[in-house]
């Protein structure tokens, strides 16, 4: 026999709540480390030699997952979960896991810094990277048709032109490109943020 449904809008809540402490364990996994090597450079600043892009993607990563957290709330207004619709975003949030466990390694055994470290790892970064803003447009249709449309164009702009970027990332190690991608990309992120998503 079939549960009821759930109509009542605290009983709406009470369940994203249940949804939101999983992505909540994720993203905090994926903060925690971020973090935790941000402070093991600044402890071993001559062992741990940064490279300025790689720092860039890393700060990068950091403001996507906490831009995640924050737009993951809308998810309260869905209706109707069901378990294939919290596995989607709770692989999504995992793929987030992913990219930074890959942006910084556990150790740099075999590399000589974190510019070679980048390079040889580019590929599976830009590709999950690519892949994350394709993903991100599943997750915005799931709220609702009216609230995807509601960014107009640019949302599918965004995600092409992130996807080709990517790809051509994983393609090149040309460091003048990839010095523009990078503070490209963290300009239109803060801009993204502050014109979308500044409240709720």
């Amino acid at each position: 026999m079939q549960p009821p449904p759930v109509e009542h809008v605290d009983s709406l809540a009470s369940l994203y709540t249940h949804v939101r402490v999983v992505l909540g364990m994720v993203i905090g996994l994926g903060l925690t480390h971020l973090l935790r090597h941000f402070a093991r450079i600044i402890d071993r600043p001559v062992r741990e030699r940064t490279y300025w892009v790689h720092l860039l993607w890393a700060v990068s990563m950091f403001l996507y997952l906490l831009h995640f957290w924050w737009w993951e709330f809308r998810l309260v207004h869905t209706l109707h979960w069901t378990f294939l619709l919290f596995l989607f975003v709770a692989l999504y949030a995992l793929l987030l896991y992913l990219l930074c466990a890959i942006i910084f390694p556990d150790s740099l055994d075999g590399y000589r810094d974190y510019e070679e470290y980048f390079y040889s790892r580019r590929r599976w970064f830009f590709g999950l990277l690519g892949l994350a803003y394709v993903v991100d447009l599943g997750d915005t249709w799931i709220k609702g048709l009216a609230y995807f449309e509601g960014f107009g164009p640019e949302l599918q702009l965004r995600s092409l032109a992130y996807v080709v970027l990517c790809a051509i990332a994983m393609a090149t190690p040309n460091r003048r490109f990839h010095a523009a991608f990078v503070i490209a990309s963290l300009a239109y992120q803060a801009s993204w943020i502050v014109r979308q998503f500044e409240t709720l």
